[in-house]
């Protein structure tokens, strides 16, 4: 291969990442569980997803009856553009198709369709029914071809591949449609993606949140010996197909509704916290209670455990907080990182270069600090900035 290709192959390989059947169905189980009809009637896209390896079309070509699809649609990118076909062995379930075209079967993706249609006449609708023909494209998302599916669709479900999540997300933004996707649980600050979750228009799922969620990947995936022994120890050893990793910042994101995210968080009073709360009085510097920031009008709440039930100002969370977000009970304010603090003071950003810390700010930088009870200067990671739904001004 030419460097060029090594390198697209590179980061084809990156992207490959096959999600694991328990994941799914965990997922798909909690949607479920909130409305037992949510997927009734409904015609699902699975773009990116060719059902040759990805989970995503057995699983719901498996359930196709009992969640009452109307259709499954899934789409696969085509070899050639997929790093030069550096992956790609025709299967069984190809070759032995009279539809087979060697030449189109490398510059074209596929096309999927599962409709309530017993075509194998074996008096049920799963993956035997499936039918497929080659696109004109390649299988982009981003063509014309596949947006055409999408707005079709009502709902989206997959795995996207993790160099393209931002466009991802855009493009269904787009068809206004249904979706859960999986992706870094970073996104969550992307500002492309905050000010979704800000206006309550998407969600974490209900799922592998603060969890280690395990990936098939291809043989030479340049994996570290530690998450390979995870994934093993998580029932997922190495095969003579895939080699498996475990990411610990993988999430599903989604607009489907799941109960999980309207249980009321169990909090205690602020002096109660200060009393009991054993991470709160062991904290930095023995404890800093609760510290008003030095440049926002807001507390810092370093626990989302900590958050007092009875404060009726904004506080800064842990951008963990969104796992257990309750839109009923919270309201999102704004990211640290996009809120319009008045900057860090002179004599702030002195006293903490004075006390031998090493992080990069100057006079003006906009992250959110605060001194502790000991005085010492204190820069936050990222908060997610909240108010109680039930306070007078909110």
């Amino acid at each position: 291969m030419a460097n060029k290709d090594l390198g697209a192959a590179k980061k084809a390989k990156q992207d490959e990442f096959y999600t694991q059947w328990a994941d799914i169905e965990r997922e798909m189980n909690a949607y479920l569980e909130y409305d037992a009809n949510v997927f009734r009637g409904k015609t699902i896209l699975l773009p990116c997803d060719d059902p040759e390896w990805s989970n995503f079309t057995k699983f719901l070509a498996l359930h196709f009856a009992d969640f009452g699809l109307k259709k499954l649609i899934s789409t696969s990118y085509a070899p050639n553009s997929n790093a030069g076909a550096a992956f790609y062995t025709p299967t069984l379930f190809e070759t032995d198709d009279p539809a087979y075209d060697e030449g189109k079967s490398l510059e074209r993706g596929r096309v999927f369709t599962l409709t309530p249609e017993d075509v194998s006449g074996d008096g049920r609708v799963d993956i035997d029914d499936l039918k497929w023909e080659y696109l004109d494209g390649d299988g982009d998302f981003r063509s014309a071809e596949v947006t055409a599916m999408r707005d079709e669709a009502d709902m989206v479900i997959t795995n996207p591949p993790f160099s393209l999540f931002r466009t991802f997300m855009a493009w269904l933004g787009a068809g206004d449609v249904r979706f859960s996707v999986i992706g870094n649980s970073n996104a969550i600050t992307y500002s492309q993606i905050f000010p979704l979750i800000k206006e309550n228009r998407v969600w974490k799922g209900a799922t592998a949140n603060t969890t280690d969620m395990v990936f098939g990947v291809p043989k030479g995936f340049p994996l570290k010996d530690a998450d390979r022994a995870k994934a093993e120890r998580m029932g997922y050893p190495s095969t003579a197909e895939y080699d498996f990793t475990r990411l610990g910042n993988s999430c599903w994101f989604t607009n489907i509704e799941h109960g999980r995210r309207h249980e009321p968080l169990q909090l205690m009073t602020m002096a109660d916290n200060l009393r009991f709360n054993k991470k709160l009085i062991k904290g930095l510097d023995g404890g800093d209670g609760y510290q008003r920031y030095d440049n926002f009008d807001a507390i810092e709440v370093p626990y989302t455990d900590a958050i007092p039930s009875d404060f009726d100002g904004v506080m800064g969370v842990p951008i963990t907080f969104l796992d257990k977000f309750n839109p009923d009970q919270f309201e999102i304010v704004d990211l640290s990182r996009y809120a319009k603090t008045q900057g860090m003071s002179k004599e702030f950003v002195d006293a903490y270069y004075a006390s031998g810390q090493t992080g990069q700010i100057s006079e003006g930088h906009p992250d959110l600090c605060y001194y502790s009870n000991a005085g010492r200067p204190v820069v936050p990671y990222m908060r997610v900035l909240i108010r109680r739904r039930d306070t007078p001004s909110s």
